[in-house]
């Protein structure tokens, strides 16, 4: 049997930009990927600390050191600028293998910046 789980969590992220216009995605510091285990174009899911919403997209690699969390497309409806998110991601496991398994958690400063 397999089940989904927790692999990845950077919890209490500032958003710094939207981009209604761009194609869709959240744009993440590639620090803040790095740090988190997460690579560019990977499923994650989005929740919105200040209105409750979440969804769901996908990952593009942003500046170095920038802090940048940027809601691109569609998504940037749901989220403002200044709004605090935390951003999933999940993996597929054997059940077995999944109960020894331990999840990248980062809780960036305020700043974004680790």
């Amino acid at each position: 049997m397999q089940i989904q789980v927790l692999k990845s969590k950077l919890h209490r992220v500032k958003v710094t930009e939207a981009n209604l216009h761009y194609i869709g995605s959240i744009t993440i510091d590639e620090a803040l990927m790095e740090a988190a285990n997460l690579i560019e174009n990977e499923k994650v899911q989005v929740l919105d600390i200040d209105n409750g919403e979440r969804l769901e997209t996908y990952v593009i690699k942003g500046t170095r050191g920038s802090g940048m969390i940027c809601m691109n497309g569609p998504a940037s409806r749901k989220v403002s600028v200044g709004d605090t998110v935390i951003v999933i991601s999940y993996a597929l496991m054997d059940f077995e293998a999944a109960k020894h398994h331990k999840p990248v958690i980062v809780f960036p400063k305020e700043d974004n910046s680790l």
